[in-house]
């Protein structure tokens, strides 16, 4: 506890009034797909220690715990209260606008809710990620805030993987007489709570012809669970674990932990197992009435169908003028992630805390010891950008919420081993598609995880050059042909030398089990071979080009992978031919014959495993392996000066490169010309001259920006030149992918087009932030408030757009 002024909250921030719903909010396009609706806040935990997420109305809604598994439930226990008193009045309020729906809790008093944006606010909500606050207006005598974080920043490989959340409360008295406040913190007991019931699920189709597998949770099923008061000298706090966990842990096995500091001038109230699925009174009287708690100790654990709860509160008087801070703190400590049954992996928090599931109170102890330092980490890590006067508030804002992904899109963490020694990493494509690390996707998405924490990027592209030689002959239907009312042909899970789509989903075993998504035959794609050549040199220029041997651990997957490629020229013309089934990731849309897109990331491509030969030749001593690393370079020289004439003679038009060499279409693609912003971005030469791709950009812009619905939504990913659809009932030409427009975006500054760039930016941030899209950021946006695949990994190919832009200003200064 400290006397400070209050807290300064950034510009910047995504703000909304405490409780304001949403009039209009986007809804989902398809059925089947997840639309939880807006009521989304940013989420806290550390990287793959699993996360919550709490609301704008100060619900605790978001729930994933369990890694690559999404609850998404109000947990109406879980929450923060505030007791006031002047002496002649008091009042007492949990702090959220929305009353259980289930009718338990009744006593409690809930915190008074805007009406509509006329009204008086009752507060606001601001989110900077990794930091929320919750400003409380109009209600309370005192002045109110609690900041919300966990220990996040960039290059920090320990703390940002620790399972824990802080809350610190500023309590300012700006009245002429003495304030009396008390802050509670009840939690409900969820041990065991947090894992699959059904231990080998079903994979079927969904009617989008995705994979899809069911997930229960164990929710409710609280028997054993049992609560403890823990304390020390400095703090004192409730554990909420289990009886009877026995080694070796398993998935959902562990602690919870609620925790605050002590100080002379606080008193500290607990009970420790209150009814959360009752009235709630055994809490709220007593603490309605004076802000106290009874001291109420029962470890006893609970029977078959009981639940229980425990409860921390802080009492404190305020002089007029005076201001405190107090911190409590949320940690949880589930050491196993499990996918298949029987395949365990320990997260990477354990290599701090060990794997027994009994440390939640040492997490809690850390976290209260060393919370200011951890704010003053983050604080470092964000001013610089904070203070950047060039970029707009709106792009300061989306750039670091859209990292809330790397929290809360089902992230792995594993713990360290000799051959992965700071772990291995992954984050969802999204909710809908399960499966981890799209490589096309990760193509624009990465940007963000390679700027913040280079050695997890690295570790993802490792996890894909082991995979590039496996293979998995079993087959299994292609669920694209089940959509289009067509006879599927069963196809090879993985073919060896083909470069995976995905690391896996969490229902089989993440890493070693790669090609999970049925949806196309990924082994005919024409673009993820590519991307991850692209990806591996990228890497190596943007970690400081000086990691020879992740180059190395690389070299025989990229030489595979491109020969397998270049397999599928069939004409011998220099470059791959797209089939006409719809193989790149673009998954709805037919390309055939030699197409803009993956034709452009073929070059590209090609001579990134150049520029990969030439450093590998200056620092390979084994002459034998020099030899035949030329030997490789020459190959793909000859292949690149094959297919350079090609690519402009099929696909230039005097504007824009058409679609491809052989559907005939007029199509303007937005995304045509990613292989030249590749190389540019890399160093490489043009694949393309430049007043060609100035001439394609600006096409693109007018084409399918400003003349879709006037710029509104974003670019759409394909239209004719005048605006207009070739097929009015296509699904990907139509809709704005929100990480392709900022893809887009990215080549723009790259091509002085920044104007243009940040118009179009801006306009899909607004369409994300103002229509309940927030922290949940969605693959694609129709213009008719519809959205599709949420919490979508490719949107923070916003940190494209920063990296692109602080290189031009290091480059010009």
């Amino acid at each position: 506890m400290t006397n400070q002024t209050s807290p300064q909250i950034p510009s910047c921030t995504w703000n909304r009034p405490i409780g304001l719903g949403w009039d209009q909010p986007y809804t989902v396009r398809y059925a089947s797909n997840i639309d939880d609706g807006p009521w989304h806040g940013m989420p806290l935990g550390g990287f793959g220690a699993g996360c919550i997420g709490r609301s704008s109305r100060g619900d605790f809604n978001f729930w994933h715990i369990d890694g690559g598994e999404h609850v998404f439930q109000v947990i109406a226990p879980c929450q923060f209260s505030i007791f006031e008193s002047d002496g002649a009045d008091s009042q007492a309020y949990a702090l959220c606008t929305q009353p259980p729906e289930d009718g338990s809790l009744a006593t409690w008093e809930w915190y008074p809710t805007i009406k509509n944006e006329k009204s008086k606010i009752t507060g606001t909500y601001h989110a900077l990620y990794p930091r929320s606050w919750f400003v409380y207006e109009g209600v309370y005598k005192a002045q109110l805030t609690c900041e919300q974080f966990s220990p996040i920043w960039a290059n920090n490989y320990q703390e940002t993987s620790y399972p824990v959340a802080v809350f610190v409360w500023t309590a300012h008295n700006p009245t002429n007489a003495p304030i009396t406040l008390s802050i509670m913190l009840t939690w409900q007991n969820m041990v065991g709570w947090f894992t699959n019931a059904l231990k080998s699920p079903e994979v079927r189709l969904r009617d989008d012809g995705s994979p899809v597998y069911e997930y229960q949770p164990r929710l409710g099923e609280s028997k054993d669970n049992f609560n403890q008061v823990v304390e020390n000298t400095e703090y004192i706090g409730c554990v909420l674990g289990r009886v009877d966990i026995n080694e070796p842990v398993q998935e959902g096995e562990g602690q919870w932990c609620i925790a605050t500091r002590k100080h002379p001038k606080l008193e500290i109230f607990y009970h420790n197992r209150w009814q959360p699925t009752g009235s709630g009174e055994d809490v709220w009287q007593s603490f309605a009435q004076d802000g106290s708690l009874p001291n109420y100790l029962d470890h006893s654990s609970a029977v078959e169908n009981e639940q229980i709860a425990a409860a921390l509160a802080i009492r404190f008087t305020l002089l007029p003028g005076e201001t405190l801070e107090i911190p409590f703190v949320l940690s949880w400590d589930f050491p196993v992630t499990e996918f298949a049954a029987g395949i365990n992996y320990h997260r990477r928090y354990t290599d701090f805390f060990g794997t027994h599931g009994s440390n939640a109170w040492a997490i809690a102890s850390i976290a209260l010891q060393q919370y200011q330092a951890w704010q003053a980490q983050i604080q470092a890590w964000q001013q610089p950008i904070l203070d950047r006067a060039d970029l707009p508030d709106w792009f300061k804002m989306a750039l670091f919420n859209e990292l809330y992904d790397l929290t809360a899109g089902g992230t792995l963490w594993s713990a360290a081993s000799e051959r992965d020694p700071i772990g291995q990493f992954a984050v969802l494509e999204c909710l809908d598609y399960r499966w981890y690390e799209s490589l096309d996707v990760r193509l624009y998405g990465s940007f963000a995880l390679l700027m913040l924490f280079p050695e997890l990027e690295k570790a993802v592209i490792r996890a894909f050059a082991r995979a590039i030689p496996m293979s998995d002959a079993n087959t299994r239907v292609i669920g694209y042909y089940y959509t289009i009312g067509a006879e599927s042909p069963f196809a090879v899970r993985k073919v060896a030398g083909a470069t995976p789509h995905d690391l896996g989903a969490p229902n089989e075993h993440v890493w070693e089990k790669t090609n999970y998504t049925s949806y196309q035959d990924c082994n005919l794609w024409k673009d993820l071979g590519c991307d991850f050549v692209l990806q591996v040199y990228r890497d190596f220029l943007f970690t400081g080009a000086v990691d020879i041997k992740f180059l190395a651990d690389c070299w025989n997957a990229i030489v595979e992978t491109l020969n397998y490629l270049k397999t599928f020229d069939i004409d011998k013309d220099g470059i791959p031919e797209n089939s006409g089934a719809p193989d790149q990731t673009f998954d709805d849309w037919r390309l055939q014959g030699v197409s803009a897109y993956c034709g452009g990331l073929w070059l590209a491509a090609l001579e990134a495993a150049i520029a990969i030969c030439d450093v590998l030749i200056t620092n390979c001593r084994d002459r034998e392996s020099t030899e035949e690393i030329k030997e490789q370079k020459s190959i793909y020289e000859t292949w690149l000066t094959q297919s350079r004439p090609i690519y402009e003679e099929k696909l230039w038009n005097g504007q824009y490169y058409r679609l491809d060499s052989e559907s005939g279409s007029d199509v303007v693609m937005a995304d045509q010309l990613c292989g030249q912003f590749y190389a540019r971005l890399l160093g490489l030469p043009d694949i393309v001259q430049r007043d060609r791709a100035l001439s394609a950009l600006q096409t693109v812009y007018n084409a399918c920006f400003l003349k879709f619905h006037h710029g509104q939504f974003g670019a759409a990913n394909g239209l004719r030149p005048d605006g207009s659809p070739e097929n009015p009932k296509a699904t990907h030409p139509l809709e704005v992918w929100t990480g392709i427009n900022f893809g887009l975006a990215a080549f723009m500054v790259q091509m002085d087009m920044k104007d243009e760039a940040m118009k179009l930016t801006e306009a899909v941030v607004r369409q994300v932030y103002e229509n309940g899209l927030q922290f949940r950021t969605p693959e694609a946006i129709t213009a008719v408030g519809t959205f599709r695949a949420s919490t979508y990994l490719r949107a923070m190919a916003i940190w494209g757009i920063y990296l692109v832009e602080t290189r031009l200003i290091a480059s010009v200064q």
